[in-house]
Order: C-alpha cells, then structure tokens, then sequence
C-alpha cells in the first residue's frame, strides 16, 4: 500500500516523549486529514520514517523458583491515571542492552531481585510488538524468566511509587477481578493462571 501520509511535522521538543502532526489523504481522495500521535523516538528514527520495529522497552514475566511459583506483581502509581494500577516489571531498554539485559536490570531497579532470562519456547513470543499504535509507534517486548534473591532491596527514584508482590494465583484472580491492571500484565497473567507448576513456561511452546 502506498502511504496515505502526506506531512510530518513535528510539535513538541520534550526529552521522553514527543507529538507528531500528520496530514495524510483518506480513502475518499480528501488531502486536508490530521492525526496526531506521540513518540520515544528521535525525529529521524519514528516509525513513520523508518519502519523499524526494534523493542524500545521491556515487560517481564517472571517467577520465583518456588513448587507453587509465585508471579511477580507490582503495585505503581501512574501519573497519567493519578492512581495505583497492577502490572509487570517494565522499562526501556539502554543503548547497547539486550532485552534480556535490560530486564535484569529493571528487575533489580524496581524490585531488588535477581533475574535470570528463560530462553526456551517459540521465537516468535520475544518477537516486538506494537503497545497502543493508536496513538503511539512505540515497539515493546517481553521478557521470561525467574528470580531469587528475594530479600534484595529495590532501587526506586524518587518519581517512582512502587509496591512489589508475589502473587499467587488466587492473589491474580482478585487483582484481575477487582483491580486496575495494564493490559500487556492482564495477558500475561491469563498465562500464568493456565501454567503449570512443574512447567512454569510451557505456554510459551504454543502448541
């Protein structure tokens, strides 16, 4: 399909976050359409430019290496909701980090516990993902594995209001039934409700 997108033009010049304008033509001929939408990425890196679909930012799956694994949880005020919402450990990926390495780290930041990546299952579930390409170009990733070290201490700045939890699977069944949850944690906790103990990842085979 040949794009309908006709000007770029970009609005704001903030250091996380930007708003692009676009004027494309619609399906009827019309040239004079807007949309707007945000970005992390740097002008000459948007989706719109470059098509790229590297990960800019992780979400982790992770579980303790326990009989019964428990999931690990966190409680976190969003600004943008001005509330506590349930979701997974998540952040965005350093210049020359791996999404594995990435996720040790945010792990250890948010929470102060060790993670090791599980590298097993199908490709395709580490593959990028667009978050909300409704309003945003940004590709996420997630990221398997376990953890120990649970008696570390969390590494949180002082903008960021986080509550760590290993839920089990009745603790997710409540959250789920009666919290805030972000949709990619949602997901993935449908996973862990379905998982096996003695298999905590075998849902990543697909099959």
């Amino acid at each position: 399909m040949k794009t309908p997108i006709t000007k770029i033009e970009k609005q704001t010049d903030n250091r996380f976050l930007n708003m692009y304008h676009l004027k494309f033509t619609d399906r009827t001929g019309d040239e004079n359409r807007d949309y707007f939408y945000c970005t992390r990425h740097e002008d000459k890196d948007i989706l719109v430019r470059t098509h790229d679909m590297t990960a800019q930012g992780i979400c982790i799956y992770a579980v303790t290496k326990e009989k019964e694994p428990r999931l690990v949880v966190i409680h976190e005020y969003r600004l943008p909701v001005d509330s506590y919402i349930y979701s997974l450990p998540a952040g965005l990926i350093d210049e020359g980090e791996t999404a594995g390495e990435a996720a040790a780290r945010e792990m250890k930041e948010e929470t102060g516990f060790d993670f090791t990546e599980y590298k097993g299952g199908e490709s395709f579930c580490r593959n990028s993902f667009l978050l909300a390409p409704g309003f945003s170009d940004e590709p996420g990733q997630a990221v398997f594995g376990t953890v120990d070290g649970l008696d570390g201490k969390p590494q949180n700045e002082s903008t960021e209001w986080i509550e760590t939890m290993l839920a089990t699977k009745d603790d997710v069944r409540r959250i789920l039934s009666e919290e805030k949850v972000s949709v990619r944690a949602a997901f993935l906790m449908f996973n862990f409700l379905n998982s096996n103990p003695d298999e905590p990842f075998r849902f990543l085979e697909c099959r």
